[in-house]
């Protein structure tokens, strides 16, 4: 199931393989190799840093249920990164994204969440995609509704999202 690729119109979203994972964020030379992709000086952004040694361990089967690069095709550079934060539990799985900043403010966030919850909604026993963000972060905001999230309410500063199969 490793090495996944979604095409959109001006993305390619990539299941990071735990090797690029574990070259980052210290050989990035390696990464990009692997990647067949150019690295934008700002990425990985510190959110992803917490994360690498998590997708640095996982299987194949499981490496889809993590990070996924973000690559604008035009200039075949990673400028972000979506992805799960673990396998599907009871029909429900977690996204969460980041954009550089020279990056943000295209669409390219909603771009991704948009086929990559497509992608969810494909796999077995995937029903539901949640999402988290911080009250005062509108941008967030914007791309979860863009991407056809219905806001759930706040809970303790965090307001949660939900995007369910037709």
């Amino acid at each position: 199931m490793s090495g996944i690729r979604i095409r959109t119109e001006r993305l390619e979203l990539v299941a990071m393989p735990a090797a690029v994972a574990a070259a980052l964020p210290d050989d990035r030379a390696t990464a990009a190799g692997l990647l067949g992709s150019s690295l934008a000086d700002a990425w990985p952004q510190p959110d992803l840093l917490d994360i690498l040694p998590i997708q640095a361990s996982a299987t194949p089967a499981l490496e889809p249920f993590g990070a996924w690069v973000i690559v604008e095709r035009d200039t075949n550079t990673v400028v972000g990164d979506i992805g799960f934060l673990g396998p599907p539990a009871g029909g429900e799985i977690e996204i969460g994204f980041s954009v550089i900043p020279d990056r943000r403010r295209r669409g390219y966030a909603s771009e991704a969440a948009r086929s990559l919850v497509a992608w969810a909604m494909d796999q077995p026993g995937i029903g539901v995609v949640v999402a988290r963000s911080d009250v005062d972060n509108e941008a967030s905001a914007r791309t979860l509704t863009a991407a056809g999230f219905s806001h759930q309410g706040e809970r303790d500063g965090v307001d949660h999202w939900r995007h369910a199969a037709p």
